[in-house]
């Protein structure tokens, strides 16, 4: 009877463990408060064709697939015009107020996986959540905590836009 209670708590951690590593926690967390409605901001966050307007970094957009599903592929030129990155939109519900996007190339990281979500927080506020998970790659132009530190402006900067747009 103790080797089965052993061999079930051993097994027991080890499958635990296996659903701790699984959801891997985001590198990133942006959070914002916001005085208007889950909807307002959602608006706004749900265009997904308008980084260049809300980015200074991002000088063209080109949008392939749904505007408001998943499935589609969005490719962000760099604002002097000589790089890219190229996301691909994995989830989106206007119901969750959420969508979620990959980055498949053009930046120093693997496995690079955001999101954006709209959280009602009631009286016309709201909270805007961004995270990002990712895998950084060495690289002789930029450091990992040079890519945190743009990755983070960048987000600020798009959700202050976004937000300035909601209240026009």
């Amino acid at each position: 009877m103790k080797t089965i209670s052993k061999t079930f708590f051993v097994i027991a951690l080890i499958v635990i463990g296996s659903a701790a590593v699984a959801q891997k926690q985001p590198n990133i967390t942006v959070t914002k408060k916001i005085d208007l409605s889950a909807d307002e901001v959602w608006e706004q966050i749900r265009i997904l064709d308008n980084v260049d307007k809300i980015s200074s970094f991002v000088s063209k957009v080109e949008f392939s697939g749904p505007l408001a599903a998943a499935g589609g592929t969005r490719v962000c030129t760099n604002a002097e015009g000589n790089g890219y990155f190229k996301e691909s939109i994995k989830e989106f519900s206007d119901a969750e107020r959420s969508y979620t996007y990959h980055v498949v190339e053009g930046v120093p990281a693997k496995n690079m996986v955001n999101n954006f979500k709209i959280v009602d927080l009631g009286y016309n506020k709201s909270m805007i959540i961004w995270t990002t998970s990712f895998e950084f790659v060495e690289n002789p132009n930029m450091n990992k905590d040079q890519f945190v530190g743009f990755l983070t402006t960048a987000v600020n900067e798009m959700i202050d836009n976004s937000v300035k747009n909601a209240k026009s």
